[in-house]
């Protein structure tokens, strides 16, 4: 971990309480799933996936002869002058979803600026990394690039874990799904406003709920008063599961507000409403509003006040609350790596 924190301390801007809370966030994830378990399946994991899981090498645009593409073997030539500049390697398209990729095949990542000079990229060894969809990954900050340089740094030798590069993942979100789908992300957000997680209160007069509705009032409201403040519509606050109607003039305000994103804002606004079940905490967090641990306080209040009832169940309430921060905690960081100063 010291080289990961040594990446991050030297060159990001970040604000330090999201650096050390993402850090504690994957942590947190990977001692609640425990990931020395997962070492000893990597071999496992390795043979049963499919073709789709490896690594294409490629160098100055050649096209990989029939050998290499039917059994899948790496032929790795030394880097020379005319080739250090071209030579890629693509990641695989199960990248977005697989546990374990393949062992790790490189000893040193850095960053340099983009062939273009348009963004940044990042190398393992002599190597440009791409997208799955054999993009150049070309990433808008130095700090974002060395952040994702980091994540790939921090890898072990026996397998390489997409669940712990969060910011690698949204990366790839940003420069290959938001562009092609931009009019669908934002139609999905506006689809679930109306049901946003801080329009909701509980009824006051439920015994299963005691103690809820105090605390929404409590720690809800000064968040509904910031967005009649910042947008100028007061929200519509409801009791029901199936949710009400908001004011035509906020819903316009919040969707002009969603169409002036970039891609990285939009892929990082919504990752937060996702796993927040609110796009209205993940604009607070996108404006500044609201700080990452004041956002996971009220994403988990209700669950939270049960949990203090009831009690936690180990294996299934400690691991929804760390996967939650690293969702939270990650997207918030990518967002903030992302802006150029």
């Amino acid at each position: 971990m010291s080289l990961y924190l040594r990446h991050w301390k030297a060159h990001t801007a970040v604000h330090p309480e999201f650096r050390l809370l993402y850090i504690k966030s994957i942590e947190s994830l990977k001692s609640a799933t425990g990931i020395s378990h997962t070492r000893n399946l990597a071999t496992a994991v390795e043979k049963s996936e499919p073709e789709s899981s490896s690594f294409t090498f490629s160098s100055g645009g050649e096209v990989e002869d029939e050998k290499t593409k039917k059994d899948g073997s790496i032929f790795v030539k030394n880097p020379s002058a005319s080739t250090r500049d071209t030579s890629t390697v693509t990641m695989p398209m199960s990248f977005m979803t697989g546990s374990v990729i393949g062992k790790r095949f490189y000893k040193q990542v850095s960053t340099r600026e983009a062939e273009d000079g348009n963004g940044w990229s990042v190398m393992l060894d002599y190597r440009t990394l791409k997208t799955p969809s054999k993009r150049p990954l070309k990433l808008p900050t130095l700090s974002l690039a060395k952040a994702i340089a980091a994540e790939w740094e921090y890898q072990e030798n026996d397998g390489i874990r997409p669940f712990m590069m969060p910011l690698m993942q949204l990366a790839c979100t940003a420069l290959e799904r938001v562009p092609l789908t931009r009019m669908k992300i934002i139609e999905h957000l506006m689809k679930k406003f109306n049901q946003d997680l801080i329009f909701c209160r509980a009824p006051g007069d439920n015994d299963l709920t005691r103690g809820v509705y105090e605390k929404q009032v409590e720690k809800i409201d000064p968040l509904l008063d910031w967005v009649e403040s910042e947008f100028g519509f007061k929200p519509v606050v409801y009791s029901s599961f199936f949710g009400g109607k908001q004011d035509d003039g906020l819903v316009n305000v919040i969707e002009s507000l969603l169409k002036s994103t970039n891609d990285c804002e939009l892929a990082a606004i919504d990752a937060i409403a996702a796993a927040a079940h609110s796009l209205m905490i993940s604009i607070g967090i996108f404006r500044g509003k609201l700080q990452i641990e004041e956002a996971i306080e009220l994403i988990r209040l209700e669950e939270d006040l049960q949990l203090d009832r009831w009690g936690l169940v180990e294996g299934g309430h400690d691991l929804d609350i760390a996967d939650l921060k690293v969702q939270i905690s990650s997207a918030a960081v990518f967002l903030g790596l992302s802006q150029r100063s």
